[in-house]
């Protein structure tokens, strides 16, 4: 259930995402999902894919230093208080989360969190103990 992220290091200076997500584009490289944090002078640009081996070796060639992660991906019902159902399972299963972000399908249906943590396995294990349903790379690439 571990779905592979790209980690994409770029200098905090217009234009430079439109510039990644064009050539992933003209590569036929679909993004599923994206986040983007600020650093200061560079950012951290992660990244969900639906060929992770291709998009890396043309950002690489492209001068970008890229870093492939495992992450899971937890569906969830889109209300009010799934997230911190989320957070409850992390607090309990005394996990520590690296990195997290999420998004909708259609309002009011499902929702997917993005979650990155130390050790993957483990936060696996937790998850689907908890009866957390964990979404496959295939089935997060067919949304």
């Amino acid at each position: 259930m571990k779905v592979k992220q790209l980690a994409v290091s770029l200098e905090n200076r217009s234009g430079r995402l439109a510039e990644i997500t064009a050539l992933l584009a003209q590569n036929g490289i679909n993004i599923r999902a994206v986040s983007l944090a600020d650093t200061g002078n560079f950012g951290v640009l992660q990244l969900i894919v639906n060929d992770t081996d291709n998009a890396r070796q043309i950002l690489i060639d492209q001068g970008f230093t890229v870093t492939v992660t495992d992450v899971i991906v937890a569906e969830v019902e889109d209300k009010p208080g799934s997230l911190a159902a989320v957070l409850q399972i992390v607090q309990e299963g005394q996990l520590n989360i690296e990195d997290i972000y999420a998004f909708t399908q259609k309002s009011g249906e499902t929702g997917l969190v993005i979650l990155r943590f130390a050790d993957c396995d483990t936060a696996i294990n937790t998850f689907m103990n908890a009866g957390v349903r964990l979404l496959s790379s295939d089935e997060l690439y067919s949304i």
